[in-house]
């Protein structure tokens, strides 16, 4: 399994915007992602409501994790997107 630990840069955490924004580039990494507080059990990265049910806070370290063959680029293009608290999904993505 492919993981990656971040800490969020968005200052208002992964809420309402940002979590918009983080499960539109986990929808489109075409692979399945979980996110997770550091210290609990993943959840689907492409629903907006668990993500959201998360709570997680600005600079709270998450971790995205998936078990697909070709996780580690999409994981790195997730872990840069929430760790620069982008305004919007960058090309790559």
């Amino acid at each position: 399994m492919a993981e990656r630990r971040v800490n969020v840069g968005w200052t208002e955490g992964l809420h309402a915007r940002p979590a918009s924004i983080f499960v539109r580039a986990a929808t489109a990494s075409g692979i399945p992602v979980g996110i997770a507080k550091a210290d609990g059990p993943p959840v689907n990265a492409a629903s907006m409501l668990a993500v959201l049910g998360l709570g997680v806070q600005g600079g709270e370290e998450i971790v995205l994790s998936s078990e697909a063959e070709d996780a580690e680029a999409a994981l790195d293009r997730l872990a840069k997107l929430v760790a620069e608290g982008l305004g919007e999904l960058p090309e790559t993505v």
